[in-house]
């Protein structure tokens, strides 16, 4: 059929049939096989490793929200990549950062920004908050098969929340479980050590400024005491990829700006290894 299709120059029938405003339905129903949790693993003799990624913290701030993550990837003992990108924007209004197995995660948001996508498509009008990290939450359970052979996938959500005006963050376990985070939290190996340093800093009445210093202040200290976590390389130009979520969209650091506040940070440390031990200065 889909010969006939190409030579016809005609939609295939599915594309023409009824139905969810879901794409991962729409595969589901039509092409299976194509969803990442349906794929066959081969069978593999010994210790099989891939590259995996980690932290990504959040923060949320009066006007909305960071989400921030470190750029290494690891396999094994070994660092695989040195300059990943774990952070993407999803849709106009928020941002999923990856932790876990690297290329299902790069492929899983993928899927996530096209279901987000096809959705306003069909429906003329976006997901709330809400709908959107209930999807990412299904997408999770979908790859629990995969999960439990250790190729497992955690991300964080993060977005602006346009009706209750103000910024919302969303973690999740490997089951698919959906929990909504106060504040600040973190995901990743480096997480436990974020965490310390997200909680020992932060306040209810940050400024964006603030907040997107505080991510980086939690990355650092994650690189400081897990070795799967990268911090700012000054030497490689390689800093933390920071988005911010305000009701004006969410925006990307450029290079620039992330180099201006890591070099910041770094300059800091110098006076004071350990961080700074009560509120930002």
């Amino acid at each position: 059929m889909e010969a006939n299709s190409r030579s016809t120059g005609r939609l295939p029938a599915a594309f023409l049939t009824p139905g969810s405003s879901s794409f991962m339905d729409f595969l589901g129903e039509h092409s299976p096989e194509l969803l990442p949790g349906n794929r066959a693993l081969p069978v593999v003799k010994g210790t099989f490793e891939a590259p995996h990624g980690t932290t990504i913290v959040a923060v949320t701030f009066a006007g909305g929200v960071v989400i921030a993550g470190d750029r290494r990837a690891t396999m094994g003992n070994m660092i695989s990549q040195r300059d990943m990108e774990k952070v993407f924007p999803a849709d106009e209004y928020s941002a999923v950062g990856i932790a876990g197995t690297a290329g299902l995660a790069v492929e899983m948001v993928k899927l996530f920004q096209l279901e987000l996508e096809h959705f306003e498509k069909v429906e003329g009008a976006q997901l709330s908050l809400e709908g959107k990290a209930n999807r990412l939450s299904t997408m999770i359970r979908g790859n629990l098969g995969m999960a439990m052979q250790g190729l497992a996938v955690v991300p964080l959500f993060a977005g602006y929340d346009v009706d209750r005006g103000r910024g919302r963050i969303f973690s999740y376990d490997v089951t698919g479980g959906r929990f909504e985070e106060q504040g600040f939290t973190a995901t990743g190996s480096g997480s436990v050590f974020a965490r310390g340093s997200l909680k020992k800093l932060y306040r209810d009445d940050l400024t964006q400024e603030q907040a997107v210093t505080l991510v980086v202040q939690a990355l650092y200290d994650a690189a400081d005491d897990d070795s799967a976590t990268g911090g700012p390389d000054v030497a490689r130009r390689i800093y933390p990829i920071v988005v911010v979520i305000t009701d004006e969209g969410a925006n990307r650091l450029t290079g620039e700006q992330s180099s201006e506040v890591a070099h910041s940070v770094v300059q800091h440390r110098l006076e004071q290894p350990d961080g700074p031990r009560a509120a930002l200065l």
